[in-house]
């Protein structure tokens, strides 16, 4: 869904005025600084973590490229900042300095569209034309569905970089970028899924988020009431999954354990949810990594995610249970060129009793990938190697020279 600038502005907080201030010190500044360090990348993920993307391209250049003058933005808070100091040179993410740094550098690269000093004020410096930096999009997650607020009008980004054929025709296509902006590269953490260990008796459930939940606006009653989160068909609907006598009885006969661990913006809602058992582990951050939880997992329940696409590219066995389609569509992501039912690489479920008979079926089938979607990922993932951040560190060269 779409927003309107009014909703929009419903987003911005107290603190994002404060990066007014902070950008117009440091603007003088970085026109002085940038004379020293011509050839400076910034890049980051979110501001607590560096588990995506730009960490794993961060590992690579400190790796293969260590001429290369590159900074990473984390907070000194964040669990992840010690494994990054260890790498190389860091920044505190939204300071004075990393503000500096954002506009001297040469380019900033990020897995996530925000990923900035402050992400309300730079998205109005560069979307307006005020501020023409140059950005590099590695992504989140495979693109799927049709996501307006990654269109060119709405980032002015000039490398866009995507994993697959299909998702880079449909970006190419749909989006607006100018020709040569998006190219074909692949997710850099992909690099780590060919090389795993397997525990034979996890499940794993990670579904979405839900951003008509997770970040209100007006517009959210459009599609429910949100004011008591239980009532919400969220809730109601992975509460009832989880304390399903048939799950635990299929668990327990088969000795096996399930990992529930939603989306980042969900997880403040993980009090909600019953405390677990002995074969059930509410999974929290940033006690559990969302990589080593697909790596490990022997199958996966989802709905929407597209950490689908990390599990089925390292051709695991696993399940969509999607019990609220026509909301998500509606209040999320509007259909794109990727259909579930056609397209996916499991059994996609509408209600709890298929979800069940689902699961109960690839139980005693040992989580055994059937061959229709071993096939379907054949034809998906033409980028199937251990090169995604080569291509992606060449990609981003190719831009600073142009």
């Amino acid at each position: 869904m779409e927003e309107s600038f009014f909703q929009k502005l419903q987003r911005v907080r107290i603190g994002d005025i404060g990066h007014i201030f902070l950008f117009l010190l440091a603007l003088p500044v970085s026109l002085f600084y940038r004379l020293f360090r011509k050839n400076l990348w910034v890049i980051c993920d979110n501001r607590m973590e560096a588990r995506d993307n730009g960490y794993f391209l961060y590992e690579y250049i400190c790796r293969e490229h260590p001429e290369q003058d590159i900074v990473y933005a984390i907070s000194k808070k964040s669990p992840d900042f010690r494994k990054v100091k260890d790498l190389g040179k860091t920044v505190r993410y939204g300071s004075l300095r990393h503000w500096v740094l954002y506009l001297s550098a040469k380019v900033n690269i990020s897995s996530q569209k925000g990923g900035k000093p402050n992400a309300a004020v730079c998205y109005f410096l560069e979307v307006k034309g005020i501020l023409r930096n140059t950005r590099a999009f590695l992504q989140h997650g495979i693109i799927l569905s049709e996501l307006p607020w990654l269109h060119y009008d709405n980032t002015r980004m000039k490398l866009f970089l995507t994993s697959t054929e299909q998702e880079y025709q449909f970006v190419r296509n749909q989006f607006g970028y100018p020709e040569g902006a998006v190219q074909k590269t692949g997710l850099c953490r992909f690099d780590k899924l060919h090389d795993v260990t397997v525990r034979p008796k996890q499940i794993l459930l990670m579904p979405t988020w839900r951003s008509w939940i997770a970040t209100p606006t007006s517009a959210s009653k459009e599609i429910e009431d949100i004011r008591d989160f239980r009532q919400t068909t969220y809730f109601q609907a992975w509460n009832a999954f989880l304390e399903s006598k048939r799950l635990y009885e299929l668990l327990e006969q088969h000795d096996l354990k399930l990992v529930f661990y939603p989306h980042r913006d969900m997880q403040r809602f993980l009090s909600y949810f019953p405390l677990g058992s002995e074969r059930i582990v509410i999974a929290s951050w940033p006690e559990y990594d969302v990589q080593t939880l697909l790596k490990e997992s022997a199958y996966l329940i989802t709905d929407y995610s597209s950490i689908s696409m990390d599990f089925a590219y390292m051709k695991k066995r696993l399940l969509y249970y999607q019990f609220d389609y026509e909301d998500f569509r509606k209040g999320q992501y509007p259909e794109g060129y990727f259909s579930y039912e056609q397209d996916g690489f499991g059994k996609v479920c509408y209600t709890l009793d298929q979800a069940l008979d689902e699961i109960k079926k690839a139980v005693q089938e040992d989580f055994r990938n059937p061959r229709q979607y071993l096939d379907r990922h054949d034809q998906f993932f033409d980028l199937y190697d251990t090169d995604n951040c080569r291509r992606s560190y060449e990609a981003i060269a190719a831009l600073c020279h142009q």
